[in-house]
């Protein structure tokens, strides 16, 4: 659809798979993403904050501020909002990012919540990543969990229905997942390192994000299942609601290529943040995830398994 710029400033354009646009304003590069939040009820503005800025950390960005647009239902109560400027308030923080400006309004255009947040960064010239530069023979790294975000979501939408089958703690414990939902300090990292791609894990989650490397970059890769890092809690609850954690949106979670996945490992272990080789891309065109003796085609990505399990609610 837009296939070049106008402006000579605009350097890079919107592609399935890449989340950032960049503008050259000098000696910088000035980097730029927006995200919704439109599948959760709970800690919205935390989630906002932190996707966006995930984001600009996928493209080696330092995020810089934020612009926030709130459109609530008719109905909506003062206190609801209050809520959610709060967490964007404690989030911005974590981050180091100021909240510059933004729109909030009252509308009956929507029946519940929608919160957008852009997110401003920066990047000096040349070291911008985008999802395309991932090249064959890169290892494929996978940080944290997967699905940790879906396990945060599911937790507070089947709250009654959690605490019956698995027990206070246990959901107590799945809420308390929602402080590792950054990964702006692996993508730094990994940043400062040097990397072919980077792409933080949203709706699809991990064979969705795989797949949008994939064909971002023109090339193939392999994973193994088993390597594929997943928490106990996580997979408790998918077993419980009959979903596939590898398809449920994953904040949280980052996967990055590069030629030496091993001198990456040992600095993001250095730094406490849990990192493991997945896989490799491939020349060709396929998508392969080998569980067991099945090698799997990883498809392009359908609606993520946190909206099947949405409409289970009153059905447990």
């Amino acid at each position: 659809m837009y296939d070049k710029p106008k402006r000579n400033e605009v350097i890079s354009l919107p592609k399935i798979g890449e989340d950032c646009a960049a503008l050259d304003l000098g000696s910088d590069l000035c980097v730029v993403t927006t995200d919704p939040i439109t599948g959760s009820d709970d800690e919205t503005g935390f989630l906002g904050v932190n996707i966006a800025c995930n984001d600009l950390a996928s493209a080696g960005a330092e995020p810089l501020a934020l612009m926030v647009t709130i459109l609530a239902p008719v109905g909506t109560e003062t206190e609801e909002i209050e809520k959610i400027m709060r967490q964007l308030k404690i989030a911005s923080e974590l981050v180091n990012a100021d909240i510059i400006g933004g729109h909030t309004e009252i509308t009956d255009a929507v029946n519940r919540m929608v919160l957008s947040v852009t997110a401003i960064g920066r990047v000096k010239k040349g070291k911008l990543i985008t999802t395309e530069g991932a090249k064959p023979g890169d290892d494929i790294i996978l940080t944290n969990y997967a699905a940790t975000e879906g396990t945060v979501i599911l937790s507070y939408y089947f709250e009654e229905e959690f605490r019956r089958e698995f027990g206070d703690e246990f959901v107590e414990e799945s809420k308390k997942l929602l402080g590792n939902i950054s990964v702006v300090k692996e993508g730094m990292l990994a940043a400062n390192y040097g990397v072919s791609a980077m792409h933080d894990v949203t709706e699809g989650g991990v064979l969705g994000a795989l797949w949008e490397i994939s064909n971002a970059s023109g090339y193939g890769l392999q994973v193994e299942k088993r390597k594929i890092p997943i928490l106990e809690h996580t997979r408790r609850i998918c077993n419980f609601l009959n979903i596939d954690p590898l398809k449920l949106i994953s904040s949280g979670c980052m996967l990055i290529t590069t030629p030496n996945g091993n001198g990456l490992l040992k600095i993001l272990h250095q730094n406490d943040i849990k990192a493991s080789i997945i896989g490799q891309i491939t020349f060709g065109k396929e998508c392969i995830i080998i569980d067991g003796e099945n090698h799997l085609k990883i498809d392009i990505p359908e609606s993520d398994e946190l909206y099947k399990a949405r409409k289970m609610k009153g059905m447990i």
